[in-house]
């Protein structure tokens, strides 16, 4: 597959939607997990951000994988690609837990016996662990992949006083 629009790498544009996307999408299922007004405003949003970066990630990944072979051996863009492997897991987790905590809160929980509040409690809490876990894991991940691909773009590629 060719990726490039309008004559430039799908890579460099799709990659700004999961820089945004990824840390949007872990502040919005950890809300939901956290605060029940969040989780009413929300609805369906962490579920189906979640899945549409579990898609959104392998594309942006073989978008890279295809730019990497088209810019020459460089350890930086080497460490950024590494670095870009780790993130499909994370999503794909942070997926699970968005779509579990929904039909959770929005399917299951209302339908739970009403002397069944130790259940709930349990739930909740490991919904809240499970969000924390995953929205911190996937941010700082795409944070380190993201920092790494500025570093290999831009390392040494501009002065640090105006040359106008």
């Amino acid at each position: 597959m060719d990726y490039v629009f309008n004559g430039l790498p799908v890579h460099v544009l799709i990659v700004h939607l999961v820089v945004v996307l990824v840390p949007v999408t872990a502040l919005a299922v950890l809300a939901a997990a956290v605060w029940p007004a969040a989780r009413r405003w929300l609805g369906v949003v962490p579920p189906v951000f979640a899945l549409a970066l579990v898609v959104l990630v392998p594309i942006t990944t073989n978008a890279g994988e295809w730019l990497q072979a088209r810019v020459g051996e460089a350890p930086l863009i080497a460490v950024h690609a590494s670095l870009g492997t780790t993130l499909l897991g994370w999503v794909i987790a942070l997926a699970a837990v968005a779509v579990l905590q929904w039909a959770w809160f929005r399917l299951l929980a209302p339908r739970t016996a009403p002397d069944a509040r130790l259940l709930r409690r349990l739930v909740w809490a490991a919904c809240v662990v499970a969000a924390l876990v995953t929205a911190v894991g996937s941010t700082v991940v795409v944070v380190q992949i993201g920092e790494s691909g500025a570093r290999a773009l831009w390392d040494g590629s501009f002065s640090e006083q105006p040359l106008r």
